[in-house]
This record gives C-alpha cells, structure tokens and sequence, in this order.
C-alpha cells in the first residue's frame, strides 16, 4: 500500500510542477498578444473583428465579380482582408492562452488532490 501512495504522491507533484509552469507561461503569452495588438486592448479583439468582418463580407460582394473576371483587387480589399486575417489569429491566441491558463489552474487542482490521496494511502496500516 505504501508504493501506491508514493506513486500517487509523485504524479501529484509532477502535476502540481505542471501546473506551475503554465500560469506565467499562459501569463506571458497574455502580454505578447496584448503588445501584438498594442492601439487595441484584448478585450477590444472581438468586437473589433466582427466589425472587420462585416465590412470584409460588404467589400468582398462588391469585389468578388471584378476578381473572377481577372481583375486585381483593391488596396481596401487586400488591406481589410489582412486585417481581418491578423484579428483573427490574434484571436486565436487569446483563446489559447485562456486554455492553458485554464490548465495550469486544473494541474494544481489535480496535483493537490493526488498528494493527498496519497499521503492517506501512504498512512494506511496494511490490510492483513
């Protein structure tokens, strides 16, 4: 009984450690998208991009006929195109940070509880 609560301590560790090491990892994340987006905050990410998209949708009805015809599209087109385009891996990463903050948050969680679990394990008299 005592290998299985030092077994359930170890992994409680390991994924205390975890844990850990995501917070100011999803922490620096946080700030490189927010540096990324500087004139905007991340909260302004969402509605800033469905009001790019919306004017993407607008100007791609407008110019979609001139492109299958073979024309070049407008600098507006390409601009919003790529503007919509980086908004939406900007969000993307807010999404992916939350994820692993979430993690991190769930590891300590987890590791705690599994430390102990095994340290009750580890104190329980054998069964004869």
């Amino acid at each position: 009984m005592r290998v299985l609560g030092i077994i359930v301590i170890i992994l409680g560790l390991a994924s205390l450690v975890l844990g850990i090491l995501f917070i100011p990892q999803a922490a620096s994340g946080h700030k490189q998208v927010a540096d990324s987006v500087a004139p905007l905050t991340v909260d302004q990410i969402n509605p800033q991009y469905d009001k790019v998209s919306a004017t993407f949708d607008k100007l791609m009805a407008a110019e979609e006929p001139k492109i299958q015809q073979g024309a070049d599209p407008s600098p507006m087109y390409n601009y919003i195109s790529a503007q919509r385009a980086l908004l939406g891996l900007a969000k993307a990463n807010v999404g992916t940070v939350s994820a692993v903050r979430t993690n991190g948050i769930i590891d300590i969680i987890l590791g705690v509880g599994l430390v102990l679990t095994g340290v009750v394990i580890f104190r329980q008299k054998a069964a004869a």
